[in-house]
């Protein structure tokens, strides 16, 4: 048996990584691939059967996997979509999965209410993997992918608070109760949120003192379970937990981690995402037939065939009505509270500019103050260069894919529950079929959209301005090389001269001559050198903070700032 798993587990691998390539090569959703590669698998001769515990993946799974998406996500980019991507993945959520199980259970009178909303619960949360793949092959703005990432994150804790209530009506009392329902999702918030960041704090401190890629590496594969399972066991969401812990380390991890871990957590979760997402999609195809087989028992195709065209219906419908608000508030308020917006800043300048601080602390608040003030126009101006638009929210409502959570989720369900083999069923095909229905079409959509692409011309200019001014405020906060000194002592002439035109245009690109220059002076170039680069550093995360550049234009920045100090720690 051990020979057995070890040739399945070879094979999946062999699986992933041809299908990966194939995607690539083709533009096919790679996840499309393996579903379909998991079915044809399952048909072979002499494949076992493959039993995977529910909870295994639910716990085993889906905490890194939402972790490795949650550390890369820039919570710059959460904040300005934190309205759209909350109405998505929380009251959307909860609205879907009592709307689909009131109709469910209407329509098939044998599907418990509670069986019914926990159907509803696991095929609301989208999975934005096949999505956010194919936006980044296509050009999807990089605001659309944003939402659709934080959605995903976020809609995983409210499906499963549902789910686990009304798991427990069907087991309990047979009913349901909403007033249930949001205190559990209250505590779940809360005690999940609250976790999450003290989780999240505590080992970014730990590896800060660390400072050791090998036991960082190691302590941040145990950070998703550190977070999940203290808040399962108080009951709290163990899956907002796991997003809290990911979106503090990814901050803290800017200010906090060497070059070196930054780049080395990067690689680490990118292979593990990958690794996880591919068997789990794999997995779902290798595990139809068996499913349907057990469906087979307790309903007829029929049956199955009508579920599972409503269900879809009602996801469609439903995903497209609740794009109706913001869409609406597009429309009609956009302008008039940018103009309100701007006004209320002008007169809040007015005031600060009318400020006269008389002692240290008020000059603190009044730095607080302007920074607030450049982050409101920073905000402006970002809304007019990536507009939230009707063909925005178009593509997002078309991204509808079900996946990993839905399959996982599902599974949960008791096993002596009457009906399980058939809701399980739906699940997985409802998954299935929104997979081809949306992965197929997704790319269709966006170029029919038309989205005007960023061109590499204004990505270079961005990255340009960006350096300019963080190497500018780190002159301003340290002086110029001719005033540094190193112990009391002033620097070399000669090393300064040598250093003046490098630093900031070539960003201390370490060449022969540093290489084979005098020790003393390669000492106090390599002393200078970090020093401009620590005030840089100080400088992109203050600039961050007010998000005048894209996030993609501050991940560039710090790269390469990274890469610098990585070759002149080295040398």
């Amino acid at each position: 048996m051990d020979h057995q798993f070890l040739l399945v587990a070879g094979a999946g691998l062999a699986i992933m990584i041809a299908a990966s390539v194939f995607a690539r090569r083709t533009g096919v959703a790679a996840p499309l691939l393996l579903v379909a590669l998991g079915i044809g698998a399952s048909y072979l001769p002499g494949t076992p059967t493959i039993h995977l515990e529910p909870e295994l993946v639910l716990a085993g799974v889906l905490p890194p996997l939402l972790y490795s998406a949650a550390v890369q996500l820039p919570v710059l980019d959460i904040r300005r979509n934190f309205g759209l991507i909350s109405w998505l993945s929380v009251a959307m959520v909860i609205v879907s999965s009592v709307a689909i199980g009131a109709v469910v259970h209407a329509v098939f009178p044998g599907i418990s209410f509670p069986l019914a909303v926990a159907l509803g619960a696991v095929v609301s949360p989208t999975d934005a993997v096949a999505a956010t793949a194919i936006g980044h092959r296509v050009g999807l703005p990089p605001r659309l992918m944003t939402v659709l990432e934080g959605e995903s994150l976020l809609n995983d804790a409210s499906a499963l608070v549902v789910l686990r209530t009304a798991i427990a009506g069907i087991g309990v009392t047979g009913g349901f109760s909403l007033g249930a329902t949001a205190l559990d999702f209250a505590w779940a918030v809360v005690g999940g949120v609250l976790i999450g960041l003290v989780v999240g704090w505590l080992t970014a401190l730990l590896r800060q003192r660390l400072d050791d890629p090998v036991l960082n590496t190691t302590i941040s594969f145990a950070v998703p379970f550190l977070a999940y399972f203290p808040a399962e066991e108080v009951h709290a969401s163990g899956v907002l937990a796991v997003v809290l812990a990911g979106l503090v380390t990814g901050v803290l991890g800017s200010k906090r981690f060497s070059a070196q871990d930054r780049q080395t957590q990067s690689t680490t979760w990118t292979t593990v995402s990958f690794l996880l997402e591919s068997a789990v999609f794999l997995a779902m195809g290798y595990q139809l037939p068996e499913l349907i087989d057990a469906a087979r028992e307790e309903t007829t195709v029929g049956e199955i065939t009508g579920l599972v065209l409503i269900v879809v219906g009602l996801l469609v419908v439903l995903r497209f009505v609740g794009l109706l608000w913001p869409a609406l508030g597009i429309r009609f308020n956009r302008d008039d509270r940018a103009e309100q917006t701007r006004t209320r800043l002008t007169a809040f300048e007015e005031h600060l500019d009318a400020m006269d601080p008389s002692d240290e602390r008020e000059e603190t608040r009044l730095a607080w103050a302007r920074k607030r003030l450049a982050r409101g126009r920073a905000d402006i101006d970002f809304e007019e260069r990536e507009p939230l638009t009707k063909r925005g929210l178009f593509v997002v409502g078309w991204a509808g894919m079900r996946g990993v959570v839905t399959v996982a989720a599902v599974q949960t369900i008791p096993p002596e529950t009457a009906h399980r083999a058939t809701v399980v069923l739906a699940a997985f095909l409802v998954a299935l079929i929104t997979l081809v229905l949306f992965g197929l079409t997704l790319p269709m959509v966006i170029s029919w959209m038309k989205f005007s692409a960023v061109t590499y011309e204004d990505k270079r200019d961005s990255s340009q301005a960006l350096l300019r001014r963080i190497a500018e405020s780190a002159i301003d906060a340290l002086g110029p090389l001719e005033e540094q000194t190193i112990d009391g002592s002033p620097l070399d002439p000669e090393l300064v001269s040598s250093m003046k035109d490098r630093i900031l245009p070539q960003m201390f690109v370490i060449t022969r001559e540093f290489r084979e220059s005098e020790p003393d002076n390669r000492a106090q170039m390599l002393i200078i050198q970090r020093r401009y680069l620590d005030a840089m550093r100080d400088a992109l995360i203050a600039e961050r903070s007010i998000g005048a550049y894209s996030s993609e234009t501050y991940r560039r920045a710090e790269s390469l700032m990274d890469g610098f100090e990585q070759r002149f720690t080295t040398t």
